[in-house]
């Protein structure tokens, strides 16, 4: 999609669409670098927007592997159903707040990963808590949540949910972003 076209899509509802551009290849880059592909037989992504990160990722999986991805806007959903073309994908045009009901249709179990873009800054609380539990839910106990943001706005929310936050700085994306990985204690 043309940066014009998403920055349409942001003008059109900005508590959808966070951004003012696509992420960049960089950052998709960078959370893919958080990701040990070889163990990952199920990835779900969070709000794919135009695929960028969804392209990377697909890239990178095994042959078998599924990627179910959650996103509400209907123009981003054209564009990737007309431009990836992978049966790995599960493209699902609904809020990720209804994450477990989406595996269990599908016949999927816990996953390893779940890689978020949602702009969480502009969400309700509880709408961030739904869809934070529902990403606890549906991870493994060896899991990861990886999420970028443009501030440390979530930093105390995701603290709040996974026993580990660790975070870094991706100056290469407009805007710059953080990228959190986050990860539960294997001995609890």
């Amino acid at each position: 999609m043309a940066k014009k076209s998403y920055l349409s899509q942001f003008f059109k509802d900005s508590r959808e669409v966070g951004a003012l551009a696509p992420s960049s290849k960089s950052l998709g880059r960078k959370i893919c670098s958080k990701i040990d592909f070889d163990k990952a037989d199920l990835i779900i992504e969070l709000g794919p927007g135009n695929g960028v990160f969804t392209k990377l990722l697909l890239e990178r999986m095994k042959p078998d592997a599924k990627l179910l991805a959650f996103e509400t806007n209907g123009p981003f959903c054209d564009i990737i159903r007309e431009k990836i073309k992978d049966e790995r994908l599960i493209l699902v045009e609904d809020s990720a707040e209804h994450i477990t009901k989406y595996m269990k249709e599908c016949g999927l179990e816990t996953c390893q990963y779940v890689v978020s873009s949602l702009p969480y800054t502009v969400f309700p609380k509880e709408l961030k808590n739904k869809i934070l539990d529902e990403s606890v839910a549906a991870l493994n106990k060896n899991g990861t949540y990886l999420q970028f943001q443009y501030s440390l706005n979530a930093l105390k929310l995701l603290k709040s949910k996974f026993d580990k936050v660790n975070y870094n700085f991706s100056l290469l994306n407009f805007p710059p972003a953080f990228v959190y990985t986050c990860t539960f204690d294997p001995a609890k």
